[in-house]
């Protein structure tokens, strides 16, 4: 079964939880990550040039802002034409933390758990 919109929303609130604690204001990875999501630049660069977004880096501490580039991302990355199956909430995850091929990184799994652990 493919992923909801109600999937997806679920998923992106845990990895608010697990990035930040929900926090827009948060600042990690020394410097370079921010807002709820932990969005580092090259991500936010990726997701607004492939969307049209718009927009500054800065942007990313408003969370509705965050939210909007990390689903232009996931439009990009977390697709069944390119991962060869349907996507799931894991591959959401583990693409935001470790980039496009995240979802096959052994890396990501700890961060996978964490989501999930979120997600009960």
């Amino acid at each position: 079964m493919a992923i909801t919109d109600a999937d997806m929303d679920k998923v992106l609130s845990a990895m608010r939880v697990v990035e930040s604690n929900n926090n827009p204001d948060a600042v990690g990875d020394g410097g370079k990550a921010i807002g709820v999501y932990q969005v580092w630049n090259i991500y936010w660069i990726d997701a607004t040039q492939y969307s049209g977004i718009g927009g500054e880096y800065k942007d990313c501490f408003k969370s509705d802002y965050a939210d909007k580039i990390v689903r232009s991302y996931m439009k990009r990355y977390a697709t069944e034409k390119r991962l060869g199956r349907e996507v799931t909430m894991e591959d959401i995850a583990r693409i935001h933390n470790g980039g496009p091929n995240g979802y096959k990184k052994q890396s990501t799994k700890k961060y996978w758990d964490k989501v999930q652990k979120e997600l009960r």
